[in-house]
């Protein structure tokens, strides 16, 4: 039986495991949390009835995790009318905004990604771990980048990416193992590294070269190379990365001139981070 999402008493007591270790999941939230999600990835407005089948909830229980939703801003509704259904409300953008800002790299990376967009004129992100994940936290245009669908804020595998693998190169032995354990090496292209024995490998070139490369790992069509953002002790805190189409960067460019651009860059922000 599914929590009430519109208010009333709760039992602190039920939120933790009982013996100090771990508090137990609140089925309310993580509900909610799924209404969230469901209605940020679908291409039009969702109604109860639909978020219920998606979830396998009943229509009611949707309809208090809406209502309740839709009073804190996290959702709207996409028309006048009752039956147009629901949309992911802005006041998520706030909390997403104040997140990226309170980010300690943010401030310090935007203005690199922005004039390394400006001279090489291709797609440059910020990329940070979060979790098992990446996130991709800043990206500036330049004038001949082309459009994957990635936006920031998207989430993504790290070991699919330059910039992902930048940054396992240069994180604990363990914390690798942990995320490899935890989260797989599932394929985005044909070209994904999927083999254990091969990551780990090139995850040692990339600590003694200093940068990493996705040749249509995440896209096909598309390369890029990545360099690691590191802290005082040289743990990756993030990385900076340049994609384009794969006609473009290859050869000197994608092995020399684009690599000291970012080693240049990365080394700049690392010097900042560390004086901060």
């Amino acid at each position: 039986m599914d929590d009430s999402a519109s208010g009333g008493s709760t039992d602190r007591s039920a939120d933790t495991a009982g013996d100090g270790t771990e508090p137990r999941p609140v089925t309310t939230t993580a509900t909610s949390f799924e209404v969230l999600e469901q209605l940020r990835t679908s291409d039009d407005p969702l109604g109860p009835a639909a978020l219920g089948r998606r979830l396998d909830l009943a229509r009611s229980t949707v309809h208090r995790h809406l209502a309740t939703l839709e009073r804190l801003g996290a959702v709207v509704r996409a028309g006048d009318d009752r039956r147009d259904g629901y949309r992911v409300g802005l006041r998520l953008l706030d909390f997403g905004l104040g997140a990226r800002e309170a980010h300690r790299l943010y401030p310090l990376a935007a203005p690199k990604v922005d004039e390394l967009a400006e001279e090489t004129g291709e797609k440059v992100w910020c990329i940070v771990p979060e979790g098992s994940r990446s996130v991709h936290l800043y990206g500036a245009a330049g004038r001949r980048s082309v459009r994957t669908g990635v936006r920031e804020g998207s989430r993504g595998y790290l070991h699919q990416h330059a910039a992902g693998k930048a940054i396992l190169a240069h994180l604990p032995a363990d914390r690798v193992r942990e995320i490899v354990d935890t989260e797989g090496l599932p394929a985005q292209t044909p070209e994904t590294v999927t083999d254990e024995s091969e990551l780990f490998e090139q995850l040692e070139r990339i600590r003694e070269r200093g940068y990493a490369f996705n040749r249509e790992e995440s896209v096909p069509g598309l390369h890029a190379v990545g360099a690691p953002v590191r802290d005082e002790s040289g743990v990756a805190v993030g990385a900076i990365s340049v994609s384009g189409p794969a006609n473009r960067l290859k050869g000197e460019r994608l092995h020399e001139a684009l690599p000291d651009l970012l080693l240049g860059a990365t080394n700049e922000v690392e010097i900042n981070l560390s004086h901060g």
